[in-house]
């Protein structure tokens, strides 16, 4: 069973592995929203099936919400299982971009409580570069049926209200994935407000990367004790703009021996819904 990365090689071997292709561009104009499904209906790992960001991984945004809010889990779970998704079957996600939203695909199968969920380190590009066959087509029409109760482990989550309350008490350490300029409030592409939750820390998760691939176990695991300073992994809270790229973090986090963090899935888009919570900037 493969419970974080899986390579191209360990993928292979495998005699019925659930695909799924997660290929998304994260942007302000919608027209792009589609794009990852029309790189999968160009060329795709032969038996995927597509997860829409927007459509599968998230639920629709309220007032209150952030940009990418937690999906219904009985919803995702049909879903799934009209995709073949069984007990115990392997099940490894892939996208274009450093596993950002295959890691999104990651987490929220774990939150459902399937273990046999990996991410193809080096994803698509990883695939392509050693020459394999591809196939083409759009994602058939998928019926899904109604699933029972969905026991999803909240224990992995963590909310605003709560998020604030351990930070005061000092009982977390709260990561945040964003890009530099973004976490400092240099600039904002993509919510109306700027900065970081005071307190947090930042590691934007390209830093996990290397050459378009994770880092290996030995050199995740240095860099994440050398943030975390001594703090427990399970003291760990991880954020970013929407609660996506945040899931890249706690997986390099897992990969490398470090497992308990949780995930501020609400995120920054979340956090400044609520005008009287506190934001900081470089700048203060």
């Amino acid at each position: 069973m493969y419970r974080t990365l899986i390579e191209l090689d360990e993928l292979k071997a495998l005699s019925d592995p659930l695909l799924l292709d997660c290929r998304f561009i994260l942007s302000t104009q919608a027209g792009d929203q589609q794009a990852g499904a029309r790189a999968f209906a160009e060329a795709h790992l032969p038996g995927a099936r597509y997860l829409h960001l927007e459509q599968d991984l998230s639920s629709p945004i309220t007032p209150a919400s952030g940009r990418h809010p937690l999906p219904d889990p009985r919803r995702l779970m049909a879903k799934l299982q009209a995709l073949g998704l069984e007990p115990g079957r392997q099940v490894v996600a892939y996208d274009a971009s450093g596993g950002a939203f295959a890691g999104r695909a990651w987490w929220l199968l774990r939150w459902l409580g399937h273990e046999a969920v990996a991410v193809l380190n080096g994803g698509w590009q990883a695939w392509q570069d050693a020459g394999e066959a591809v196939a083409s087509g759009a994602e058939p029409e998928t019926a899904a049926s109604a699933c029972g109760a969905v026991a999803t482990r909240d224990g992995l989550l963590v909310s605003a209200d709560q998020l604030w309350r351990e930070l005061q008490d000092a009982r977390c350490l709260l990561v945040d994935a964003r890009a530099g300029e973004r976490f400092r409030g240099e600039q904002e592409p993509l919510d109306p407000v700027a900065g970081h939750v005071p307190g947090a820390l930042n590691l934007p998760f390209p830093l996990n990367h290397e050459a378009g691939r994770f880092r290996s176990a030995g050199e995740l695991r240095r860099l994440w004790l050398e943030l975390l300073q001594g703090r427990a992994p399970e003291q760990v809270v991880h954020m970013c703009g929407s609660g996506v790229t945040a899931c890249v973090n706690l997986l390099a986090m897992e990969y490398a021996g470090l497992a308990g963090s949780r995930l501020y899935a609400g995120s920054w888009s979340e956090w400044i819904r609520d005008p009287q919570r506190p934001v900081a900037r470089a700048s203060d």
